[in-house]
């Protein structure tokens, strides 16, 4: 229930930040810290991050606004801006709650306990335009919002690479999901028209430039999200886990797919595990197409780039088996349409968006068009959103 001190979040303004600032003045003793952190896609490099593979994320214009403030004793105070809804708690008792979105905060709140930096307690509230549900990793950025934003407020001096390792670590451990760093990363280290090539083994990365003025990227939102994503996720995991046993058995230096080639799993996995087969070859082949792909970009070649977007969703339709009917239909139309360059369902599968390459003149036809075919399809509405590459986390 609302506090009665409390003020409403504005949510007619247009603007998320102006929401924050407006409930900031009316609510908190000080002026706040702002900060702003990306929302992500990711162009291609779908489940190569948990096998210490590559991937290509970059930040966008869609992202979560917080505004912080320092408090004179321990307590905490959450005001969740989008869901009219707070919370209170101390750092001396950092419980999961049964709301949920507080643990994306109390997570990384935890794990600067842990490390030892010295935070005292404070005030936040936060909003956003990221959509909920559409895969672009929400979540994610509200970490990434918090620990950019603490390491602020109190001057904890803590490294990019750090503050991306610390949110992974507070959603893996506090709120129970075993995500990669990929999220984190590009929230935390997007760059404006350039995307972000990722390797999750070693932790290096170098920007590749994506200045294409005449496309747009779109996002299509199936609004569908089949209650297989998460056992599916763990259990692709294993099955890439196993793959590699299989591998390392004849190659003791063999660690993660990575190091695996398409010879290996041909001799070593496919006879009698072809199902283990198919999700690993997916995963080899995808790490290749990845490279290919950014020396396309690095010549200009988008068209190239845009037909290595249809194969990724090839191989996670047939050989990974996590896309769905929504999504698989939502790519073949995207095909057939003049102005199209590229598609591919984004993200852990099942539902979620599809990430589109359009050019620019040719975006409003294709929004239209996919909207009507998908409701006379699937009598559900579809979500469009056209959206830019930005620079990730910053105070504003």
């Amino acid at each position: 229930m609302q506090s009665p001190d409390i003020q409403p979040a504005i949510h007619e303004s247009s603007s998320p930040a102006a929401a924050l600032q407006a409930f900031c003045e009316a609510n908190f003793d000080a002026a706040p810290l702002i900060v702003r952190a990306a929302g992500r896609i990711n162009l291609i490099g779908e489940h190569t991050d948990y096998n210490n593979g590559f991937v290509l994320p970059a930040a966008i214009d869609k992202a979560i606004y917080l505004g912080i403030i320092k408090r004179n004793d321990r307590q905490l105070r959450f005001h969740a801006l989008d869901m009219d809804d707070h919370y209170s708690g101390s750092l001396d008792d950092l419980q999961p709650s049964p709301r949920h979105w507080p643990d994306y905060l109390l997570g990384v709140v935890q794990q600067l306990q842990q490390r030892g930096y010295p935070i005292a307690g404070f005030e936040c509230a936060f909003g956003g335009n990221i959509p909920q549900g559409a895969g672009l990793s929400s979540s994610a950025a509200l970490e990434c919002a918090v620990v950019f934003a603490l390491n602020e407020l109190f001057d904890l001096k803590i490294s990019d690479l750090d503050k991306a390792l610390l949110a992974q670590a507070a959603e893996n451990n506090f709120v129970g999901v075993r995500c990669g760093i990929m999220d984190q990363f590009a929230s935390i280290f997007g760059k404006r028209q350039h995307l972000i090539k990722l390797d999750c083994g070693l932790m290096q990365y170098e920007y590749i430039p994506f200045r294409f003025d005449d496309v747009r990227l779109v996002l299509l939102d199936t609004q569908v999200k089949h209650s297989l994503a998460s056992s599916e996720y763990n259990t692709r995991r294993a099955e890439c886990e196993q793959g590699v046993a299989l591998v390392k058995a004849h190659h003791p230096e063999v660690n993660s797919l990575r190091d695996v080639s398409l010879a290996m799993l041909d001799e070593y996995v496919k006879p009698g595990h072809a199902l283990t087969y198919n999700r690993c070859r997916y995963v080899v082949e995808e790490i290749q197409r990845l490279h290919d792909a950014c020396n396309d970009l690095l010549k200009n070649d988008l068209a190239a780039f845009g037909r290595r977007m249809f194969a990724t969703h090839e191989g996670l339709d047939k050989l990974y088996n996590v896309s769905c009917e929504e999504l698989n239909w939502l790519v073949e139309m995207a095909a057939s349409q003049e102005g199209l360059l590229g598609a591919r369902m984004m993200g852990g599968g099942f539902g979620g968006c599809t990430i589109n390459i359009v050019n620019k003149d040719a975006v409003p036809e294709f929004i239209a068009r996919a909207s009507y075919g998908y409701q006379q399809q699937f009598n559900v509405p579809l979500n469009a959103y056209v959206t830019n590459i930005e620079d990730g986390c910053r105070t504003i």
